[in-house]
């Protein structure tokens, strides 16, 4: 898998869309699994909000993520979301970020892409 070094996953959700929320994580697992099998890893992945869940214990998506990071993908939590989830002691993959972080990023990156 090679790194798309000009774009930013910026996941704001465990889920995608606004429906049930088993359906949401199924369609979170086949997106992350879509972007692998395309081969153009993002350079870094943002998770805000409830997408803290994705890098944190219990989630459907660690293995995934990994193989992100493996081919070099930043992957950052905000932290402000890991404290208001009460999860910080349970990140399992990547770093915590803050706001600044994440409005550099998306003020860096020429592709910014959000299911």
């Amino acid at each position: 898998m090679n790194k798309n070094t000009d774009l930013l996953l910026l996941l704001k959700s465990s889920g995608i869309g606004d429906g049930e929320p088993d359906l949401g994580e199924k369609l979170m697992k086949a997106f992350l699994s879509s972007i692998i099998e395309n081969g153009q890893a993002p350079d870094k992945i943002i998770c805000l909000n409830s997408a803290i869940y994705l890098t944190t214990e219990g989630s459907q998506v660690v293995e995934l993520l990994s193989e992100f990071e493996s081919t070099g993908t930043e992957i950052f939590s905000c932290g402000t979301c890991l404290d208001y989830y009460n999860r910080t002691d349970k990140l399992l993959i990547g770093k915590a970020g803050n706001m600044n972080d994440t409005l550099a990023a998306m003020l860096k990156y020429k592709k910014v892409l959000s299911p």
